[in-house]
């Protein structure tokens, strides 16, 4: 076993016998890991953090080479995002968030960008007016950090620039030109705004793109394209009906 010093969101948690933790973490340094910490549950005091979902924490873990399960030596709360805890609809985003990353991401896969991303964005879950963008902006710049955005550049079938008005394809994953468009009946119309949200979000920074003014009917059409998009693929339902409270998923 090697040990090793890593940043953490956690991404959820489960009860393990009858004194311990399994956490699912998402890692500065490693992507995703699960990891377990031993006694938490009868000696929460061996450990500076509670272990709450979508929280920050600095841990220290023993990295086995024969599981998937490592052990957690040692997790120090660095960012608990208190204000969030404050409102169920930013609690309810926050939840959002850290299901999207828990989906899209491969075990043990590093992805810098990602971690980020989701500092960034549980930040402006604390103190944004407008959380609906912050987790627009985040759906999109996750996608595009997997590898796995909509084609929306050019029609997704022939690559032609798109000239006229353009429909989204779930079945395609993009746009379809006027003369591709039959090729799927269930293609939809989208706004011209909702496409160029899209892409300015992919092509700039963060701080940038927290500068783009987006309307109530855009916020709209692109929670239902970037979902669908995702549920389509993925072939799972992203959002369960659960009841939340601060330290996790009851």
């Amino acid at each position: 076993m090697s040990i090793h010093k890593t940043e953490a969101i956690v991404l959820s948690t489960q009860n393990f016998r009858q004194t311990s933790l399994i956490a699912n973490f998402y890692t500065r340094d490693f992507g995703k890991l699960s990891g377990l910490l031993k006694g938490i549950r009868q000696e929460p005091f061996k450990f500076n953090s509670s272990v709450d979902v979508f929280s920050l924490n600095e841990i220290i873990f023993y990295k086995k080479t024969k599981t998937s399960l490592h052990l957690v030596s040692q997790c120090d709360l660095k960012n608990d995002f208190r204000l969030i805890k404050n409102d169920l609809e930013r609690i309810k985003k926050a939840f959002s968030l850290v299901r999207l990353i828990n989906i899209l991401t491969a075990e043990e896969d590093k992805n810098e960008d990602i971690f980020n991303l989701a500092v960034d964005c549980l930040a402006q879950l604390e103190n944004n007016s407008d959380i609906d963008k912050i987790l627009i902006i985040f759906k999109i710049k996750l996608l595009d950090f997997c590898g796995f955005k909509p084609h929306l550049d050019s029609c997704v079938s022939c690559n032609n620039k798109i000239i006229a008005q353009a429909k989204f394809s779930l079945k395609f994953g993009g746009l379809l030109c006027d003369r591709c468009v039959g090729k799927d009946i269930k293609s939809r119309t989208v706004f011209r705004g909702t496409v160029a949200s899209i892409l300015y979000i992919e092509k700039n920074n963060f701080d940038n793109v927290l500068r783009l003014g987006m309307n109530q009917a855009i916020k709209r059409e692109l929670n239902q394209v970037l979902d669908a998009f995702l549920e389509f693929h993925l072939d799972k339902k992203l959002y369960n009906e659960e009841k939340v409270e601060a330290g996790g998923v009851i």
